[in-house]
Order: C-alpha cells, then structure tokens, then sequence
C-alpha cells in the first residue's frame, strides 16, 4: 500500500491528491495549519496540521507540499528535505514530458502540459493546466507557471517567479527571481529580479 501525506488542504491540494489517486496512491492524507478546524478535505482526512508533516516521515511512503505561495512552498519543502522526508513528484498522465527533462523534487505537473526536450525544472515547481514550456527552458525552483501560460524555446525563470495565467514569453529570454508576470501579460524583454510587470508587451508596474 503507497501511502501519501499532502500538506495545504486547498484547492491546489485537491487537484494534486486527485492526480495521486490517478497514479496509483492508495491512501492519501492532509495536514494543514486549519486543523484541528478543518478535520476533511473533499473527501480525504486532515490529520494534522502543517508542521506537524515533519513528525510523521516513516509513516509514509511520500510527502507532497501543495502550498500555492512560492516562499512558503519553498520553507517547507526545505525543512522536510532537512529531515530526510520523502518528497515526490505529481505528474498527471495526460501531460507530455519529454525523457530529456530534468525534473526536481515535489514538483506538480497538471492535466495538458507539455515540457520539451531539455527543460529543467527545480525543486518544487508547480506547471499548472495545459501550460506549455518549450525545449531548453530552466525552470529555478519553487516557479509557479499558471494555467495556459506559454514559454517558448530557451527561456529561464528565477527561481520563487510566478508566471500568470495565460501569459506569454518570447524565446531566449531570461526572468529573474521573484518575478510576477501579470495574467495575460506578453514578456518581449528580459525581467530583472524583484519585479512586477503585465501588459503587452509586459512593463514594470
């Protein structure tokens, strides 16, 4: 029996727990920092709260962290690699991964995304709905790619970036760390560190 902790009962939670129950986990559990409040998630048990995971690594065959904000995806993904938890990878089958890629760790990849030959995707990365990220992209760690969004051939992100939804990137180009590219925004240029842009073609806010 494969047995799977997920922490964060949010939506993004219930998307990856479904796509784990595709896979083949058998049974599947939350924590969250909502408990003892929050005692089910849909309809799996929230057993704890977030930083109670860390308590638990031998009682499960895998760790999931499905926090949607970036930096705290990335402190707990952290802390339970620092205590040697398990961390895996969801990956829906309908997605396209080339054999090519380079996939981290607790990375979450949802229904229709495609990732082209060579890409490299860091520790913690969520590839939401049918975003496509083309060859020779690097991916830094704790990325979030939102639904739709397109990546062309070569581009980097930086790593805690968020990449909103249905947005665009011209090939070769390079975003920094702690970027958010606005919804429906068209990246022409390269997106130095620390900066909020959106717009077509995407400026700094």
């Amino acid at each position: 029996m494969k047995r799977l902790a997920i922490i964060g009962a949010s939506g993004h939670g219930k998307v990856v727990a479904e796509i784990a129950v595709e896979l083949g986990w058998d049974t599947i559990v939350f924590f969250d920092a909502e408990w003892p409040k929050m005692k089910t998630h849909a309809r799996w048990p929230v057993v704890g709260s977030d930083s109670d995971s860390i308590n638990h690594i031998n009682s499960f065959d895998g760790f999931f962290v499905a926090i949607g904000d970036n930096e705290a995806r990335c402190n707990l993904s952290s802390l339970l690699i620092s205590v040697e938890a398990k961390l895996v990878n969801l990956i829906h089958p309908s997605s396209v991964v080339s054999s090519s890629a380079q996939i981290g760790r607790g990375v979450a990849v949802m229904p229709g995304v495609v990732v082209n030959a060579d890409s490299i995707l860091g520790n913690g990365v969520i590839l939401n709905t049918a975003c496509i990220i083309e060859h020779d992209c690097r991916i830094e760690a704790f990325v979030h790619v939102s639904p739709g969004a397109h990546l062309a051939g070569g581009v980097s992100i930086g790593k805690l970036s968020w990449v909103g939804i249905g947005s665009s990137i011209k090939e070769g180009l390079s975003v920094g760390a702690n970027v958010v590219v606005g919804a429906g925004s068209v990246v022409l240029r390269n997106v130095k560190s620390n900066l909020v842009v959106f717009g077509i073609p995407a400026k700094p806010r």
